[in-house]
Formats: C-alpha cells, structure tokens, sequence
C-alpha cells in the first residue's frame, strides 16, 4: 500500500512511472486518464470495458463505478480484465474511488476477485471522495507488491512523499465507517429527488448505479442540455468532456447540498 498525494498524483503519473507505452482508458472517462498518456507520450487508445476487444498494451484503466456514468461493472468483466492483465506482462490499474457509495447496485473491489492474487493489479481509492477530504490531497494505491514498490522507489525521488499531518488525516477517517455510511445515505436520497424530476421532464438516466452522479440524456446535444440547465440556475457538465463517446449526455453532480438538490429538482419540473 503506497499513500499517494490525491488519486490525481497517482493517475497522470502511473504511465510515465511504469514507462507505459501503450494506455488503454475507457471510451467515457474522467479527463486525466488521456492526460496521463499525453504526459508520458504514451499511445492512448479508448477502449469499452470488455476486454476481448482491447488491443495489445501495457497498462489499462477501469473505473468501477465509473465517473461519469455511475455504472458498476460486473464480477465477469472485471475477471476478464484480470485475465487480460495475466495473459502478458501488463497492468491493470482500477480507479474504486467511488465503491464506498452504492445505489441500485453494491460496488466491490476487484480484489475481492483475486483470491489474494495480486498479480498485475492495483487500485486506487480517494479520501476527497469517501470522507469529503477534497484539498487535503490525500488517496493511496495498493495491491501487486512488485508494482507498488516499484512506485515508491521512483516517486521519492520526485519530492511526492505524503505529508505526516496529512496521513494522520487519512488514519482518523479510515478508522470510521459512520460518516461514510451517512454520506452515502445522502447521495442515495439525492439521487432520487433529482432523478423523480428528470424522467417527469423527459430525460433517459442511464446506469447511475452508484457513486456521485447521474449520468442521463435527452433528444438533445450535451451543450444544448448544458444551456437548458444553466437557464433554471443549475451547472452541469457536458458529457463530451469525458469523451466524445459521451456527447448526446450530460452528468449531473450530487454533491450539493439536499436545500439545493430538492431547490433543482423544482426547477426541472417546471420545464
């Protein structure tokens, strides 16, 4: 396990720490997966989470469940993606930032899949997402001892070591489960005021399974959705920023308060 200062330090920076060649990133996905191959130099290729179509390469991401969409990707494609990662010497990174927050479905670690078999996989999770630590920088990384290690040695070098107050930080919240538990209460209740006001207005929620947002679509581009929104008050983001995979949706965040939330869902009704 190997404390890293956010999921951002780890994620644009795995590829040139592991001299990555070729990245593969799903096709909708959080920016700084591209960014991380351009960093490196590597060669990006998008990719859907079925990994008997991905190409050769030598590191691959999959985020379960998925920033934009919410989708919780199941035990079968995550043992594929493992097998995949196993068949040669590659490694399969996975962003679980957002397990700690089910919905319709229980996210899981995919190394409750491994038996103990670390082999060619990591994770990486996030305290800004499980305990609102947002500023703090403060995430870590574990499984393949080899990989971390690895990590470790080159990244001292580059003057990213975690600081002590910080890790401290991070022992205190990882400690409790309560507050997390009740975080999670709130994104659930959310969820389903502001998704009650979309369908009633027309929208298509898509997978929106679990984590921090909705992931949803009208007959309508993104940056139309985008100007729809903004004309009642409420900022959303379009869906082409995570890949132009995305750009007939919109993500709508959870993260605002329940006055605000319920404030927007009224909005939306009134068209």
């Amino acid at each position: 396990m190997l404390p890293t200062i956010g999921s951002k330090e780890l994620i644009t920076l795995l590829p040139t720490l592991l001299e990555s060649q070729k990245v593969l990133i799903p096709k909708i996905a959080y920016p700084s997966y591209q960014v991380s191959g351009l960093v490196s130099k590597s060669e990006v290729v998008e990719v859907d989470i079925a990994s008997d179509t991905w190409p050769d390469g030598d590191l691959a991401w999959v985020n379960t469940p998925s920033n934009p969409t919410g989708r919780v990707h199941s035990e079968a494609e995550l043992n594929a993606n493992i097998a995949w990662a196993r068949s040669g010497a590659r490694v399969l990174a996975v962003d679980e930032c957002y397990v700690p927050f089910p919905d319709s479905k229980k996210p899981f670690s995919i190394f409750s899949l491994t038996n103990g078999d670390n082999r060619n996989i990591i994770a990486a999770h996030s305290l800004s997402k499980r305990s609102n630590l947002a500023g703090y920088r403060a995430g870590f990384i574990f499984g393949d001892p080899k990989i971390v290690n690895q990590l470790l040695e080159v990244r001292k070098h580059l003057g990213l070591m975690m600081p002590l107050p910080v890790q401290a930080a991070m022992v205190a919240a990882l400690s409790d489960e309560t507050h997390v538990l009740e975080q999670s209460a709130r994104y659930v209740a959310r969820r389903k005021v502001m998704a009650s006001a979309l369908v009633a207005t027309g929208f298509k929620i898509e997978f929106s399974e679990a984590g921090l947002y909705i992931w949803c679509s009208r007959s309508e581009g993104d940056w139309e959705l985008v100007s729809w929104f903004a004309e009642r008050g409420i900022l959303t983001t379009p869906g082409s920023f995570y890949g132009q995979a995305g750009k007939q949706h919109i993500r709508i965040s959870l993260t605002a308060t329940d006055k605000n939330i319920a404030a927007a869902a009224d909005r939306i009704r009134q068209g």
